[in-house]
């Protein structure tokens, strides 16, 4: 019977287990917004959510702790420096999960969690990011223009070499 089991464990055994929730309570604490499952997001909300309760205390003991959940230390730094912080006057609840319907390929139900608050990147840095990434594509134009001209030479010195040797064997 399943009296008061909390966990799910998402077909895996133990250890695959762990590792899934560890990396991705590790995700959302390094990005602060993820796309997953429904499911992996409501168990995902537990976990997190109490690492940013022990993270709120700030004492050793709580770092450590933390460490021994989630063993990257920036992510424990993360959760004890910036993000206890920013929620240190909130009691709880710091997480949302919004859903967006079935994943194509399985027909998952995939969600967003993200921290509560989350925002969208401005539309300065999408057109930042849009700028750098036309610059790349220059870039890639241009490279390919020298590859393009290095390669005719290249033609032209072999056709030189064909054209000698005929003329050599005449």
């Amino acid at each position: 019977m399943r009296h008061h089991a909390v966990k799910h464990s998402f077909g895996r055994k133990t250890g695959p287990r762990i590792a899934l929730i560890r990396g991705l309570v590790m995700a959302l604490v390094e990005s602060e917004r993820i796309k997953t499952t429904v499911e992996k997001a409501k168990e995902l909300r537990r976990h997190v959510e109490r690492a940013i309760t022990l993270g709120k205390k700030g004492t050793l003991h709580s770092r450590r702790l933390l460490i021994s959940r989630y063993p990257q230390e920036e992510t424990v730094a993360k959760i004890m420096d910036n993000i206890a912080k920013r929620f240190s006057q909130r009691p709880g609840g710091y997480t949302r999960i919004v859903k967006l319907g079935p994943r194509p390929g399985d027909n998952a139900d995939m969600a967003y969690i993200e921290f509560v608050d989350f925002e969208k990147t401005s539309s300065t840095e999408k057109n930042k990011a849009a700028e750098s990434k036309d610059q790349v594509k220059v870039l890639r134009k241009q490279k390919i223009k020298r590859s393009r001209v290095v390669a005719k030479s290249k033609k032209r010195v072999r056709m030189m070499k064909v054209s000698s040797r005929k003329a050599n064997l005449q």
